[in-house]
């Protein structure tokens, strides 16, 4: 399609959507504005830096040996400039602490800010924010399930000093950058068959965090989130940090509560919780990514549940205080093609939220008139919002439809084969 093309379907789809006193103009301005934080594990399979060979552990499986694994920080990093270089807008990136960029043997415990410099400068260079996660999982100190609510005094120690370094890491990050970091801990403690004691291990994790979160840091440069997990593999009968645990954790003592798609009953959604959510807590932090069976960590892709997501989003007015993060790992295909695909129908979601007739339906709604309700968002299901994406990515640089698997695959052919 031609930029004229481009720009006489946008036309026409913003005299259509302007019918509805919708402004897409104003719709894309909005859009510029939010960030996705982009995993940087996608891109080399959650192996990171700092334990190479290391097995891993914590419920976390990758499937597939697509070539072309991100194998040091350099190649990462060029893998991630390769996929914003095809998604509109400008974004974070969401480490984990293994992928510290050091030439210095560190154990995770005893991480500073200084380990993850690189990182700093080039996210500057790139304009992108950056997120933080400690990594609880893939280490000898977690190798029976166990982390922050171990029963070995010293077991904990170390994590709850690692949480504590990450934590001064995210501080790090935003101060250096100017765009508040996310620091989210999720540790993968449970059981994988019937527990006696259920209470217990909580009260361990609850002074832990409580020791964790201890220190004010100033919430212009880091968040605090906590994350949840229905089960996982090994822990299969019982999780310590359970949404309700989180929940109240969470609430308690004023962290952004994670909602991950993947972490709850296959019947379940996180669209559906927001709305309750946002009531009560100041934030939410949200990992996308796509439970095919369960916590499968597939690609996001547009639909149902993503749609959803987008428009609870919208429809109440959470994005302010909702911070939007991607989680998938798929080694089965391109994983530069993976995290395209995947941000970029996140973004999709969101814009198809705008682009529908919100306060109309609200309106009807209320009336009682549920006919209109249900018509007017049927039709708008068969609305052109695709032009006017075509649009935003032709505005920003980026390819227009399909046209980036071109590049993707050429990036392949010339960097990613030659990895072996």
């Amino acid at each position: 399609m031609t930029e004229p093309a481009i720009q006489q379907a946008y036309e026409a789809a913003k005299a259509l959507y302007a019918q509805h006193g919708i402004d897409t103009d104003e719709v894309l301005k909005k859009l510029e504005t939010i960030k996705i934080s982009m995993h940087c594990w996608q891109g080399d399979d959650v192996r990171g830096f700092l334990n190479r060979g290391q097995e891993l552990t914590g419920g976390i499986s990758v499937t597939g040996s697509y070539p072309g694994a991100a194998r040091t920080p350099e190649e990462l990093r060029a893998d991630l400039e390769q996929a914003f270089a095809l998604i509109p807008g400008k974004h974070k990136v969401n480490l984990h602490a293994i992928y510290a960029d050091t030439d210095e043997q560190v154990e995770l415990d005893k991480l500073e800010p200084k380990h993850y410099e690189r990182w700093v400068a080039w996210a500057k260079e790139q304009g992108l924010g950056l997120d933080f996660n400690p990594t609880c999982f893939s280490h000898e100190n977690s190798k029976d399930g166990f982390t922050l609510s171990h029963p070995d005094e010293n077991i904990r120690r170390f994590w709850i000093d690692h949480c504590k370094a990450s934590r001064q890491i995210g501080a790090y990050f935003g101060e250096q950058l100017g765009q508040t970091c996310v620091t989210n801990v999720w540790v993968p403690d449970g059981f994988k068959d019937n527990p006696v004691d259920r209470m217990s291990p909580r009260k361990r994790l609850k002074a832990s965090l409580d020791e964790v979160f201890a220190e004010p840091i100033d919430p212009r440069y880091n968040l605090d989130a906590v994350e949840s997990k229905l089960f996982g593999l090994g822990s299969e009968a019982y999780v310590v940090g359970s949404h309700e645990f989180y929940m109240g954790y969470g609430l308690q003592n004023d962290k952004l509560i994670c909602l991950d798609a993947g972490h709850f009953h296959p019947t379940e959604v996180i669209s559906n919780k927001l709305s309750s959510l946002a009531l009560f807590t100041s934030g939410i932090l949200l990992h996308v990514s796509r439970p095919m069976r369960w916590d499968s960590d597939h690609v996001v892709i547009m639909d149902d549940e993503l749609l959803e997501i987008g428009r609870e989003l919208v429809r109440h007015d959470l994005l302010g205080i909702t911070h939007i993060g991607l989680d998938f790992f798929d080694a089965s295909i391109n994983r530069v093609a993976a995290w395209v695909v995947g941000t970029r129908n996140t973004i999709k979601a969101l814009l198809r939220a705008m682009l529908e007739p919100v306060e109309a339906l609200k309106q009807a709604e209320l009336e009682g008139d549920y006919t209109t309700r249900l018509a007017l968002t049927e039709e708008f299901k068969s609305y052109p919002f695709g032009a006017v994406w075509d649009y935003y990515c032709a505005s920003k640089g980026v390819p227009v439809r399909e046209q980036w698997i071109r590049q993707v695959k050429a990036y392949e052919q010339d960097v990613l084969v030659a990895r072996g």
